[in-house]
């Protein structure tokens, strides 16, 4: 259902759900949702990274013509894909290591990206050189300077690009109704935006082994510094480890900053101070060594050292503010100087929610400001709405020039916390003021021979 055509009662069974935090899960589309909802439009499909998300994903995509090559570093994942993708598509996708190859090939129209974080600028780019248009898994980018290069030749190449922030199209459109209505001013002009969203678990330190034979140990590093294999370094245990993702802050914060900037008008731009304090549990200075290619205080600190607990702040320069924090409640809590309110992805509640829900006029309003935030073209998923931007070449919901302003937030919060102190920052020029050292984390040096093409 459509928001356009959203009633009271509908507005009241979403807005009041009582669905617990604990419990919560992401809403995710099935490969038959979306056969259902559009025929098979022929786009040939690859797949790159297909554990986890990136092999829903995939299918999804799949579903809107047919996988025709899979890439996975390590071949039980890729075996485990095809198995996955079953009676879905009568031909078997084949099957390789190095998506560089598979990009070369003719009948590629589609690219998927579900690989770990760190490997998700290099094929991004490759893909585009290709003339290949991509569905990007969240977050985007490793590093600030990757997305600037990303938004770069996303320019020059005028490929559709759609990331993974599907908060923006699916949970009933709840996070767009909490975005019109922190944009209409009913609970103020200057809001605070605290974005709760769990921070990593601290476990280790692990113990070293020779990797499985199915994985290319030495390829799933790619850029990153070449260290011994350990099971809980890959896979869906990725993004606990800095040389590899961002933690919590760029995992659900690249869901949640997302929705909070758009909501305070900062959506291409961001904060001009960031400041905040954190727990690393692998130390300050041995995870900076580890991400900056530093020499080590002592031996590899081979525990996960994402931030565990952690609160920062970032203010803009019209008065805003967003804060990211550990917890304890997985959501946005909006407050303005009349009023808050609250969302995640099983509801949306306050005081100015219920007063629209109330009021048959207040809930068209309501309709009307999120079809206006879809430009009037209110998708039906978010694949969905990369498959119809493909088709007509209009820029997605979740394009990469936002979504690049937002993760640069989640970039700059663990930058502060490795740091340990107060940043000024000039969204204009994307560069620290006058802090040469925090301008060194902006990118980070890359292994040979894994470098990403500028």
């Amino acid at each position: 259902m459509s928001a356009k055509n959203l009633t009271r009662r509908d507005v009241l069974k979403r807005t009041l759900g009582t669905a617990g935090l604990a419990g919560m899960a992401p809403y995710v589309w099935t490969t038959e949702q979306v056969r259902a909802q559009s025929p098979n439009d022929g786009f040939g499909v690859l797949t790159v990274g297909v554990r986890g998300r990136g092999g829903a994903v995939g299918r999804m995509a799949a579903g809107y013509g047919r996988c025709v090559a899979v890439c996975d570093v390590d071949t039980a994942s890729a075996d485990g894909f095809i198995a996955k993708l079953g009676s879905q598509q009568k031909a078997v996708p084949d099957v390789c290591k190095d998506y560089r190859k598979a990009l070369e090939r003719k009948d590629v129209d589609l690219v998927t990206i579900g690989t770990p974080d760190h490997w998700h600028t290099a094929i991004l780019i490759a893909a585009l050189r290709a003339g290949k248009d991509v569905y990007c898994e969240k977050p985007m980018t490793l590093t600030i300077d990757e997305g600037k290069l990303i938004c770069k030749v996303a320019k020059e190449t005028g490929r559709v690009i759609q990331v993974g922030t599907q908060q923006r199209t699916e949970m009933d459109q709840r996070f767009l109704q909490a975005i019109a209505i922190a944009k209409s001013g009913r609970i103020g002009k200057t809001l605070t935006v605290t974005c709760s969203i769990g921070g990593a678990p601290n476990k280790g330190p692990f113990d070293i082994s020779a990797p499985p034979a199915t994985l290319d140990w030495d390829f799933w590093q790619g850029q990153t510094r070449d260290t011994p294999f350990c099971k809980e370094r890959c896979h869906g245990n990725f993004r606990w480890w800095l040389e590899y993702s961002g933690g919590k802050m760029t995992d659900w914060g690249a869901h949640h900053v997302d929705i909070a900037q758009w909501a305070i008008g900062a959506d291409h731009t961001g904060p001009v101070e960031i400041e905040g304090t954190g727990v690393l549990p692998a130390g300050r200075e041995d995870t900076l060594a580890m991400i900056t290619g530093r020499k080590l205080s002592s031996d590899l600190p081979n525990r996960f050292n994402a931030a565990t607990t952690f609160q920062v702040q970032l203010r803009f320069s019209n008065g805003n503010t967003i804060i990211v924090r550990h917890g304890p409640d997985n959501g946005l809590l909006f407050e303005g100087e009349k009023g808050r309110f609250f969302v995640n992805r099983s509801k949306l509640v306050g005081v100015p929610v219920e007063e629209i829900a109330a009021d048959e006029a207040q809930t068209q309003w309501l309709n009307d400001a999120v079809v206006k935030l879809y430009n009037g073209r209110t998708p039906t998923s978010h694949m969905g709405n990369f498959i119809d931007c493909v088709k007509d070449r209009s820029q997605p919901i979740s394009d990469v020039f936002t979504h690049h302003r937002a993760v640069s937030s989640c970039h700059l919060c663990n930058i502060a916390l490795l740091l340990g102190r107060k940043l000024h920052w000039d969204p204009v020029r994307e560069d620290f003021i006058n802090d040469p050292e925090a301008s060194t984390m902006l990118a980070r040096e890359q292994r040979k021979p894994y470098v990403t093409e500028t």
